[in-house]
C-alpha cells in the first residue's frame, strides 16, 4: 500500500472516472491520509502482511494511493507494470518502489507493458483486469483504459485467456475499471449483471465463472455506485482468508449478500469514504497483493 503524500481530485482522471467528485474541502490531504492510516491498522489487527510505502510530494502523483493499476505481482516469479490513461499517473512508477519489488520482494522477470502508452493504449492493471489465477482468465471491460491490443499482449506473456465485455454505469457509460463491478475470490464471485447489457456476453462472463466452480454474487448497479463490487481475497499470516471492502460497500450488501460472503471469509470493511468520493477508488484499488 502506497500512503499519500499530497492527495487530491485528479483531473485527468475524472475525465472518465465517473465515481470521482469534486468536493470543496481543504482538509481532504489529512482526511484521506487518516483513513489510510486506519485501514493499515485494520490489516495489521488482523495479522496481514503489510508493507507500506511512503509517497513523495515529488512529483506530484495525487492517485499514489491506488497502486494497484502500474503494476502486479505474480506467483511464477513476474512484476508486470502497465501503461496508464493519465499523464500524472505515470509517475507513480518510482524507481525506488521499482527497485523495492524487485530486489527485497524477489521477483524475477521484469514484464514492460508501458510502451504502449506511445500508441495511446492503456491497461491499468487489476483495475481494468480482474484476474481469476487459479484457472488464469482475466475478465476485462472495455473502455478507455482498456485496450484488447495490450491485454492480448498481457495474455500472450502471462498464459492468461480473456473474457471481454462491455459494461454499463446507471448513466449507460462505460464503466471505467473491472473491479468496481466485479471480484474474483477462492470460491465466491460478486458481479454485477446488469451492467452487461450484452446477453451473450453476460452468458459468457456468466459461463465462465459457473466452469471455475465459483459461487456468483449478482449486485446492483445502484450497490456498484457504493463500491460494492470493489473487493479483494486476502490470507493474514495464518493462511485464514480476508475479504477487504469499504464500509460503504458493506453497508450496500444485502443481508444475504453478506450472509454469504462472510461463511467463507472474514470480512473487514473500513471506512473510505474520502478517498472514495474523491479518489474514485476503493478498498481493493488500494491494496496491490504480493505474490513472491
Amino acid at each position: 500500500m502506497v500512503r499519500p503524500a499530497r492527495f487530491a481530485y485528479n483531473k485527468e482522471t475524472a475525465k472518465n472516472n465517473l465515481f470521482q467528485q469534486k468536493i470543496d474541502a481543504s482538509d481532504i490531504d489529512r482526511l484521506a491520509r487518516d483513513e489510510f492510516d486506519a485501514f493499515a491498522n485494520l490489516l495489521r489487527r488482523n495479522d496481514v502482511d503489510l508493507t507500506v510505502v511512503n509517497d513523495t510530494p515529488d512529483p506530484w502523483t495525487p492517485d499514489s494511493i491506488f497502486p494497484n493499476n502500474w503494476f502486479s505481482s505474480h506467483i511464477s516469479g513476474e512484476l508486470v507494470l502497465y501503461p496508464m490513461f493519465a499523464e500524472n499517473r505515470r509517475l507513480e512508477r518510482k524507481r525506488d518502489v521499482i527497485n523495492l519489488l524487485l530486489r527485497q520482494m524477489r521477483h524475477t522477470k521484469l514484464i514492460d507493458l508501458t510502451k504502449w502508452e506511445q500508441q495511446n493504449e492503456f491497461l491499468e492493471g487489476t483495475g481494468s483486469m480482474v484476474l481469476d489465477r487459479d484457472k488464469r482468465v482475466a475478465y476485462c471491460c472495455r473502455s478507455a483504459r482498456t485496450s484488447e491490443k495490450v491485454l492480448a499482449d498481457f495474455c500472450s506473456q502471462m498464459n492468461f485467456d480473456a473474457v471481454v465485455f462491455d459494461a454499463m454505469d446507471s448513466q449507460n457509460q462505460p464503466i471505467y475499471h473491472t473491479n468496481v463491478m466485479m471480484f474474483i475470490g477462492t470460491q465466491i464471485a460478486v458481479v454485477c449483471l446488469e451492467s452487461i447489457k450484452n446477453e451473450k456476453e453476460r452468458g459468457k462472463v456468466l459461463s465462465s465463472l459457473r466452469s471455475a466452480g465459483k459461487i456468483t454474487v449478482d449486485i446492483s448497479l445502484s450497490q456498484v455506485s457504493r463500491f460494492a463490487g470493489n473487493m479483494l481475497e486476502i490470507k493474514n499470516r495464518n493462511g485464514n482468508p480476508l475479504t477487504v471492502m469499504s464500509a460503504s460497500a458493506r453497508n450496500a450488501l444485502t443481508s444475504e449478500q453478506e450472509n454469504i460472503i462472510s461463511s467463507y471469509s472474514k470480512i473487514l470493511s473500513p471506512d473510505l469514504s474520502t478517498i472514495e468520493t474523491v479518489g474514485g477508488g476503493s478498498a481493493r484499488c488500494m491494496m496491490a497483493e504480493i505474490f513472491v
